[in-house]
């Protein structure tokens, strides 16, 4: 058992340490060793967005030298190869290794602060989570430093373009195998939220009175579990075909190319929403400090957010209407599309009922929600146009659907990081950021993310194709493309700017007392940053705004803090899980593994990937040894009560 604390029917009962055969335990506290050993899940949160961030500067630089080649007709910055490249690993980067673990980022560094929990259910396969998406991560990025080169299959992977008859090198094999540990990732963090979630939250803290982010947190949990099975079913058999010489995809054989899309968007277009829903879950919990109210219909916000986890699956074939598929599942299909709109317009009308009437503070956070309501709107409307089957066989792989899908990611989820970042940013470093700086860096990035794909419905109506490297002068398409640009340049000096405002703060900025902008939720209750257990004493929840309820009933809340920090110190302190290596030992056996399958030559595949197997499974049985072990620590009481 690795869950720090059993359940939240008895959150005050320490599991008993056992005695176990321990090969080697760290015990630093501080230096590089205790991040590489580390089980917070607040340390774990602050690699996972540290990576992201990383990733996202990344596929940053990629997506302005794909705008570079675009900006003149006729250019030659790039090759062709070299700007199938760049689109390929802008679109995968982005998604896979930026968006994605920065919404984990949140989900393990505020999802157990606001449910009242001491750590993640399972610490250790938290850590082994992480280490698993950097193994996938570097996997995917190794062809940078190879003579193959990275993938240029699109991010997308179309079979049977990606099979050996035409991507014939290392490449293709690097960015399969990379997706699969991304994916093992994934699900590893997944059941451990949702374990989390249901079972250590602190007592009278009903599903109803869960924050709307945690609520999200644990819907994507789900919608990650069901939905990467079928990417993981399409790349094992793209696997198979390029290693074994099986037959999936390659048409010229009996293969079947529409199954790749079909396997492909059943996981694709759920992953929208992965990507979509921690973005809402911020922007509902932003919208109410700033508005001073609460949220404004709680049930039906949750509800909704449930729905459109669910309706996820049901329209993934929105992506292939020019395929083919008859006009009955067209029909099917563009219904459940439309259908899909109703809770997500459920939520806008939400927050602006939370907004109406409320005692409006236009602080930076606020700013960049705002902005996230009014660009994730217009990507909707342009996405409820494509429901339309003939509307989208005109759009289909035009630029206008790069529009619609940026103003939806970039404008819907981007901004809402963004917001995230700002706003907790006091709450994870104790420190506040000029609000003049904040606030000019979300100017420009919300000038220059309009300037830059704004124009792009129009190039799309104008009929210029996507994945296209260069165009003739005449067609039109010059004036869009350069102003496109120069948005692009625009939005980047943004970014830019806002990364170097949280780096200065984070080592220089002026320091702030807990609970900065007077929050209702739980996270806002503990001091600043949190401490390595969380809460002195568990809380007891009374109310859905469990801190704001708190604050309003000192008298009767101190008591009853009183009486649990007696029956801790009846247990000996607060249970706290030690430190392993034996995570990163497992992630390295399964990267040397990857490496072994997907890029060394066929005479040494065996031995690298044997090899890896046996680190992985030593990782794996030393990890066993370590049983539920962990110290107990005297937390500091007056932290209950600064």
């Amino acid at each position: 058992m690795d869950a720090t604390v059993k359940s939240h029917f008895t959150p005050h009962e320490a599991p008993a340490p056992t005695k176990a055969a321990v090969f080697w335990r760290p015990t630093a506290k501080s230096g590089l060793m205790s991040w590489l050993t580390t089980v917070d899940h607040k340390k774990i949160g602050f690699l996972y967005g540290i990576f992201a961030l990383f990733f996202f500067l990344v596929g940053g630089v990629e997506a302005l030298l794909i705008r570079l080649q675009l900006a003149v007709p006729n250019n030659d910055i790039l090759t062709a190869a070299q700007y199938n490249t760049m689109f390929t690993m802008h679109g995968t980067t982005m998604i896979f290794l930026a968006v994605m673990p920065l919404s984990a980022a949140f989900f393990n560094y505020i999802m157990p602060l606001q449910i009242g929990a001491r750590d993640v259910a399972f610490p250790r396969l938290n850590a082994f989570s992480l280490w698993t998406f950097v193994a996938g991560a570097i996997i995917i990025n190794l062809g940078w430093f190879m003579q193959d080169g990275p993938p240029d299959g699109g991010w997308f992977g179309y079979a049977p373009l990606t099979s050996k008859t035409f991507s014939a090198d290392h490449s293709i094999d690097m960015w399969v195998m990379g997706l699969q540990l991304l994916g093992v990732a994934s699900i590893a963090a997944s059941l451990n939220f949702i374990v989390t979630i249901i079972n250590l939250r602190a007592p009278g803290m009903t599903m109803m009175r869960v924050p709307v982010f945690s609520w999200m947190t644990l819907v994507t949990a789900f919608l990650i579990i069901l939905s990467f099975p079928a990417i993981t079913i399409a790349l094992v058999e793209l696997m198979m075909d390029r290693l074994f010489g099986t037959n999936f995809f390659e048409v010229s054989n009996g293969g079947m190319p529409v199954l790749w899309q079909h396997l492909f968007w059943v996981f694709g277009h759920p992953e929208v929403y992965i990507l979509i829903l921690p973005a809402m879950g911020i922007i509902s919990e932003i919208l109410p400090t700033f508005s001073r109210k609460p949220l404004f219909g709680y049930p039906i916000v949750v509800f909704s957010g449930a729905c459109i986890g669910f309706l996820g699956f049901s329209v993934w074939s929105h992506h292939m209407f020019t395929t083919g598929m008859g006009t009955v599942a067209t029909a099917a299909f563009s219904l459940a599309t439309m259908a899909i709109a109703v809770p997500t317009g459920v939520k806008i009308f939400n927050w602006i009922g939370t907004i109406w009437g409320g005692h409006l503070k236009m602080s930076t956070p606020m700013m960049f929600a705002l902005g996230f309501v009014w660009m994730f709107m217009m990507g909707g409307f342009s996405g409820v146009m494509h429901a339309a089957a003939p509307a989208d066989a005109q759009q289909q792989d035009s630029y206008f659907v790069i529009a619609h899908f940026h103003y939806v990611l970039i404008g819907g989820s981007l901004f809402a990081l963004l917001a995230g970042i700002h706003y907790w940013f006091p709450l994870m470093f104790g420190r506040k950021v000029s609000e003049f700086w904040g606030k000019l860096s979300f100017w420009i990035i919300f000038a220059g993310f309009n300037i830059t794909f704004f124009p792009m419905h129009f190039l799309g109506l104008n009929g210029m194709p996507r994945r296209t490297f260069t165009y003739d002068a005449n067609l039109g398409w010059n004036t869009p493309n350069f102003i496109a640009t120069v948005g692009a340049f625009i939005l980047g000096i943004g970014v830019l700017i806002y990364f170097i405002v949280m780096i200065y703060t984070y080592a220089k900025g002026e320091r702030v007392k807990r609970d900065y902008w007077d929050g209702r939720t739980l996270e806002w209750s503990i001091p600043n940053p949190p401490p390595e257990y969380n809460f002195a004493v568990i809380p007891t929840v009374h109310a859905r705004d469990a801190w704001w309820y708190e604050k309003h009933h000192q008298e009767e809340i101190a008591k009853e803090k009183a009486a649990h920090a007696k029956e801790d110190a009846a247990h000996g302190g607060i249970h706290m899980p030690f430190q392993s290596v034996y995570p990163l030992v497992t992630s390295i056996g399964i990267l040397i593994g990857a490496i072994g399958v997907s890029v060394v030559d066929h005479g040494h595949k065996l031995p690298v990937a044997l090899a890896g197997a046996a680190v992985m499974l030593a990782g794996i049985y030393l990890w066993a040894m370590e049983g539920n072990e962990g110290y107990h620590i005297q937390a500091d009481q007056e932290d209950s009560h600064k």
